[in-house]
């Protein structure tokens, strides 16, 4: 490439599709089809899209572990005045995705950086998750190692904005089983497939999306997890009248006694120890009777 005209290139943050590849701007597709160079996060992925649309600009890999070594190159490029458009594999680039050490370097080069705004897994499934959506904490991947996510989750407990997670399908269960262990049986939503052929919402509780998840063989495609904010408001309740509510569920439910000691805990922010002895208490008064 010898291109040169004085001016420094455009470095274009351009979002593509979280599932439907119609969810993609015109605008984004005609700024793909006329920059010199696409960075792309796995260049076979991004080709699927580009054959759809007929774009056939020059692509080139750029992911979490060539990123560092690609950039002089990709510098390079923009100074000598070619246009690149920086594409993960779905949804808005640097949103839990590569590029953020690309797009800091071209600040820094005082090259012009413009973003092409479109699909974001985390935006979409908050519009409908019936959350609160004028303070929300997006988190990404939290940690794979156990210890560390629960520290992380610690932090996390009376923090009052909605919480956003993505997660594998292949963690999932084990990682709601974490939440629930750390903040109690809060509401949740997981959003699963966004966009795509089998999208689910799972709108319930944490301990009743993980019940119904244990019921499947597997859980398949991308996982966002809205979890709502720490509710400092608490439900009162006499002794007496708590007793009647836990016999009546006892009797009427088959639940196991560990989650029903969460769930009267969670709703009336009493002691688990406190619930649970009392539902022993009051299993063997049933059964004596």
């Amino acid at each position: 490439m010898v291109k040169n005209n004085n001016i420094s290139g455009i470095l274009y943050v351009v979002a593509t599709p979280i599932g439907n590849l119609e969810d993609i701007t015109f605008r984004a597709v005609k700024i793909l089809k006329k920059v010199d160079i696409v960075a792309a996060e796995d260049t076979r992925h991004t080709r699927k899209l580009f054959s759809y649309y007929g774009i056939k600009t020059n692509c080139v890999s750029c992911y979490d572990h060539n990123e560092v070594a690609k950039i002089p190159e990709f510098i390079k490029h923009l100074k000598n005045g070619y246009d690149i458009s920086l594409v993960s594999n779905a949804g808005t680039p640097l949103i839990s995705d590569p590029g953020y050490k690309l797009v800091k370097e071209a600040r820094k080069q005082d090259i012009q950086v413009i973003p092409i705004p479109g699909a974001c897994a985390a935006i979409a499934g908050l519009s409908v998750s019936g959350f609160t959506t004028n303070s929300f904490l997006f988190l990404g991947f939290v940690s794979r190692k156990k210890t560390k996510r629960l520290k992380e989750l610690e932090q996390l407990k009376y923090q009052k904005s909605t919480l956003i997670f993505y997660e594998s399908p292949k963690r999932i269960v084990s990682f709601l089983m974490d939440i629930l262990a750390v903040m109690d049986n809060r509401p949740a939503v997981l959003a699963r497939e966004i966009t795509k052929m089998h999208e689910e919402y799972i709108n319930y509780n944490l301990s009743d999306i993980i019940n119904i998840l244990n019921l499947r063989k597997s859980v398949k495609g991308e996982c966002t997890l809205f979890v709502q904010g720490y509710n400092s408001s608490r439900a009162v309740i006499s002794d007496q009248d708590l007793d009647k509510k836990i016999f009546k569920a006892l009797k009427n439910t088959n639940v196991k006694t560990s989650v029903l000691s969460r769930d009267f805990s969670t709703k009336y922010h009493l002691s688990k120890k406190v619930i649970y002895d009392k539902i022993i208490k009051l299993q063997r008064d049933i059964e004596d009777s």
